[in-house]
């Protein structure tokens, strides 16, 4: 299986996969049970968002590895208590080795908090308010293989959420970040075609519930 054309990689059973995790377990794992499965749960949401943040400049696999001691460090990823750190919280995070340790992520995600606390009220949930820009059958490709994804790390859609977020006060939230988030909640199904996982996906997608 040539994954440098066709981006596939045969997993230890013998199936054809995405070939980004690269058959190590842990991503394997992450490919095949979390991503692109469409999620509406706002703490997951803000989660994801924060640690492809912390991600900008290294690997996924490198905070994957890192999420429990970033839960652990983040009280759950629960905005509304995220949202209450205070300078002391700062210092202690940038003292724990378990998470990476950039003040300007940190403080960001504090920052975050409070902003997504601002849109959940505002729209009901924060799940509402990011899969009302969910893209359109236009808006996506035929196919989605390898040279589609290598050509289109950003994408209109993510430009846009991007831009809103940053007007509504967020941070570290660039197109590509937003893009990764996307892909990994199942706004759009990125896995590639022949992947075992994209037909499972694609029917998981057309039975969710859309938030309003």
């Amino acid at each position: 299986m040539d994954k440098e054309n066709t981006g596939l990689l045969a997993g230890p059973d013998g199936v054809a996969r995405c070939f980004w995790h690269g058959n190590l377990p842990d991503y394997l794992h992450y490919h095949d049970h979390e991503w692109g499965r469409p999620v509406a749960d706002d703490r997951r949401l803000f989660e994801k968002i924060c640690l492809e943040g912390f991600q900008s400049g290294l690997s996924w696999l490198t905070i994957l590895r890192k999420r429990e001691n970033f839960r652990e460090a983040f009280a759950n990823f629960e905005f509304d208590k995220v949202a209450s750190f205070t300078d002391k919280d700062v210092e202690r995070l940038l003292g724990n080795a378990g998470i990476i340790r950039h003040r300007g992520k940190i403080v960001s995600t504090i920052n975050n908090a409070k902003r997504a606390r601002e849109m959940a009220d505002e729209f009901g949930s924060l799940a509402a308010w990011f899969w009302k820009f969910e893209p359109g059958k236009d808006e996506r490709p035929q196919i989605v293989d390898l040279a589609h994804l290598r050509a289109n790390p950003t994408t209109a859609v993510s430009v846009r959420i991007s831009k809103e977020l940053k007007k509504r006060g967020w941070s570290f939230v660039g197109p590509t970040t937003v893009y990764a988030f996307m892909q990994a909640m199942g706004l759009v199904n990125d896995h590639l075609e022949g992947c075992v996982c994209r037909k499972e996906v694609e029917k998981q997608r057309k039975a969710f519930k859309r938030p309003k």
